[in-house]
């Protein structure tokens, strides 16, 4: 049996925590022995919203082969000048068909064909949006004819939703993971016909924070109700959320999935 291994990793918050990422994923992709590197990045920028290209082109530059993300894509406006280029940039792929870049993509990973579709929820979520069920099942017609490996991104709130999509996919894709509530679940599972499903795979930010963000700033925006612009934490631990699947190269079902939680001091951090 060959397979190939899959290593994905949460949402990276901040341009300190894209770099201490980049840092770091030349190592774990060696320990992990993973043959292909996903990673959300959709609160990479200097702000924690959006994704800008130096945060783009240091992640792709450290080896990351797909850079997912979810409804923070449009936040920053150089995101319209470079998502044309981007070649390894998802956005979902459920927004509006007339908005630039792309929701899919097959790359080649050795030799091996792999579908990887990016798609947003559609429960407490405040951007416009088609279906996410509809376009998966949509996009899948497409991928399928190319490849029977296929990975989703399913970036959502609700955990029902993001539970019940790996149901609707059971059997027809390789892995389903969930991204943006940036808290790791721990329910990592295979499903009864060979989809490898986990509802979050949390993030990769500094611990002492909320989510990624300023203690104090967060404390305040959420006690007080006054509006607060929320900046990203560099303080405490890096965390690294995610996961190392196995995918089976014949079948396209996964046969492992592991969640990866790893906190690494700062003053080991180069």
């Amino acid at each position: 049996m060959k397979s190939i291994r899959i290593l994905a990793l949460g949402d990276v918050v901040g341009t300190k925590g894209a770099e201490k990422l980049a840092s770091i994923l030349p190592r774990l992709r060696v320990t992990t022995i993973a043959d292909m590197v996903i990673v959300n990045g959709e609160n990479a920028s200097f702000s924690g919203v959006g994704i800008m290209e130096k945060e783009y082109n240091l992640l792709s530059e450290a080896g990351v082969d797909i850079i997912t993300t979810g409804n923070h894509i449009w936040d920053k406006k150089e995101i319209h000048s470079f998502i044309y280029k981007a070649d390894k940039l998802l956005r979902p792929i459920n927004y509006h068909p007339s908005l630039p870049g792309k929701g899919s993509i097959v790359v080649d990973v050795d030799g091996v064909k792999v579908g990887v579709i990016n798609v947003m929820g559609s429960v407490l979520m405040d951007s416009p949006f088609i279906s996410p069920f509809y376009a998966v099942e949509e996009e899948l017609k497409r991928i399928r004819e190319h490849t029977n490996i296929v990975i989703v991104d399913f970036h959502a709130e609700a955990t029902a939703e993001k539970i019940l999509m790996g149901w609707f996919l059971d059997g027809r894709v390789s892995l389903v993971f969930g991204t943006h509530t940036h808290v790791p679940t721990a329910d990592e599972k295979i499903l009864p016909n060979g989809t490898g499903y986990i509802t979050d795979i949390g993030m990769c930010g500094f611990s002492k924070s909320v989510i990624g963000s300023k203690i104090e700033e967060s404390m305040k925006r959420i006690i007080t109700g006054i509006p607060e612009r929320l900046n990203p934490s560099t303080e405490g631990e890096f965390e690294v959320n995610g996961i190392v699947a196995d995918i089976d190269v014949d079948t396209g079902k996964t046969v492992g999935i592991k969640r990866i939680n790893l906190k690494i001091p700062s003053e080991v951090i180069v």
